[in-house]
């Protein structure tokens, strides 16, 4: 859909990838539809994933018993989180749809996890991650026509 902003936030060490190719995928075809398309790539920005003091700038709340939550939420009414956590909490609250591409850990061993470790493109033919990807592709073309998927209460944002 003409206008829409799309942000792709992708995390794997290897471009090329099937995730990456998915990423490529999805880039191109949102783009012809006329979306604008970012992709953060946590990888290339070299993303610190871990919740630390860094996240906070300048004073904290209590310096005398850390507590990340606290101190977070604080920084965030203060305007005194880090740059990178400002940079990408403004890409997902302008964007229409969030797309988040990224490998997982197929061996593992969690059971809580096997529906989703049962996937590995790797070990199938270049045929069939063709195919996955005309039809990753596709569905991109039918994409605004789905229902979102609410993972939240509303009051959780209030």
């Amino acid at each position: 859909m003409a206008g829409r902003k799309v942000l792709i936030v992708y995390a794997h060490q290897e471009p090329n990838s099937f995730n990456g190719s998915l990423k490529t995928v999805a880039v191109e075809e949102l783009s012809k539809q006329g979306c604008s398309v970012t992709v953060s790539d946590l990888y290339a920005m070299q993303f610190e994933p871990r919740a630390t003091r860094n996240d906070i700038v300048g004073c904290l709340h209590n310096s005398d018993n850390f507590s990340y939550a606290v101190e977070a939420t604080e920084a965030y009414k203060r305007g005194c989180l880090s740059n990178d956590l400002i940079e990408e909490q403004k890409k997902v609250q302008e964007a229409d749809l969030l797309i988040f591409q990224h490998g997982i850990m197929h061996f593992c061993g969690v059971k809580v996890l096997e529906p989703h470790i049962c996937f590995a493109p790797e070990h199938v033919s270049e045929e069939k991650r063709k195919e996955m990807l005309i039809a990753w592709a596709q569905r991109l073309k039918t994409l605004w026509k789905e229902e979102p998927i609410n993972c939240s209460a509303e009051w959780y944002f209030k």
